[in-house]
């Protein structure tokens, strides 16, 4: 009786010790997660750091696009690119398609 009942507690023991080490590694708060979350945090600094550069870039365009004082030159290099403004006296190249210029 004695004998049986210090097994019942090993394999108790034994049971519980093997389901709680499964969880500790393989749960949903175990070892793997938390790898699983670092790896996560590690990507999203990258992606934040990619961020703050982006918002202040777009900060700096911002301030020289400042409507009491605005920037000249970006002004222009704006007008060029976005809306092909040129001045009277530039000329223009256009880029043609090689297969285009050969049927002309």
């Amino acid at each position: 009786m004695f004998m049986q009942r210090q097994t019942l507690v090993l394999l108790l023991c034994c049971g519980m010790t093997g389901y709680f080490g499964y969880h500790a590694i393989h749960g949903k708060h175990g070892l793997e997660a938390r790898h699983g979350l670092q790896e996560r945090a590690e990507r999203l600094a990258l992606e934040l750091k990619g961020l703050e550069t982006v918002r202040s870039e777009l900060k700096r365009e911002v301030a020289l696009l400042d409507p009491r004082n605005p920037d000249p030159d970006f002004v222009e290099e704006l007008a060029r690119a976005d809306l092909g403004y040129a001045r009277p006296d530039e000329r223009i190249l256009l880029e043609t398609d090689s297969r285009v210029a050969a049927l002309r």
